[in-house]
């Protein structure tokens, strides 16, 4: 295939939040522009591999496909990431609010069980949209790829790397979720949530 390159995207959010720093933001961004890189970097070099040593030991297709899958999984989840921050918190409402109560205990118990497993996982949290359940999921991965729901759709991503929080909390990794939630904008989670139901219906 003939590669076009992408370009990383711009998010309102490279600036000073409310608890996360301007620095963070910007660095966050640079790593985030790099994995774009990579996929570019990545995808040309598959258009020209040799697939005739293909083996499951080692071989150049074996671990460019294993490491395009790290740089485009680090791509999306920080464009899923960067275009939902700079909001006001609070909490949702509407269809988004009424899928979470229904699909959880409560609201308060997603909430407290979203950032107990944000403590808990080693890359990122997701509350995504499992297709095949018809239901909102929440899931942790310890890597870029290691999304581990098949056929669900993220629309919420929570960053638990501590490039993501260290040069504002350090080790107070409860800290920065509690500012993430404090600058979450519901109402692009909630179109997250409008497209993955519309995933859906076509679906059917």
């Amino acid at each position: 295939m003939a590669w076009k390159d992408l370009t990383p995207k711009t998010f309102a959010s490279i600036r000073e939040l409310n608890g996360i720093s301007a620095r963070t933001q910007e660095e966050h961004y640079e790593l985030y522009k790099g994995y774009v890189g990579k996929v570019n970097e990545i995808q040309k070099k598959l258009d020209a591999v040799d697939r005739t040593t293909a083996n499951q030991i080692f071989s150049d297709l074996r671990s460019l496909r294993v490491d395009y899958s790290f740089a485009i999984g680090g791509m999306k989840n920080h464009e899923t990431y960067f275009a939902h921050l700079g909001g006001k918190g609070g909490a949702p409402t509407g269809k988004l609010r009424e899928l979470i109560e229904r699909d959880f205990p409560s609201y308060d118990a997603w909430l407290a069980d979203f950032k107990a497993s944000g403590l808990a996982a080693r890359g990122w949290v997701w509350l995504a949209y499992d297709h095949d359940l018809n239901m909102l999921t929440t899931a942790v991965g310890d890597a870029q790829n290691t999304f581990p729901v098949w056929n669900a759709t993220p629309i919420l991503a929570l960053d638990v790397y501590e490039h993501a929080y260290w040069f504002d909390y350090g080790r107070a990794r409860a800290k920065y979720i509690d500012a993430f939630f404090n600058n979450l904008d519901w109402d692009v989670v909630a179109a997250n949530l409008d497209r993955a139901l519309a995933m859906q219906t076509a679906g059917q």
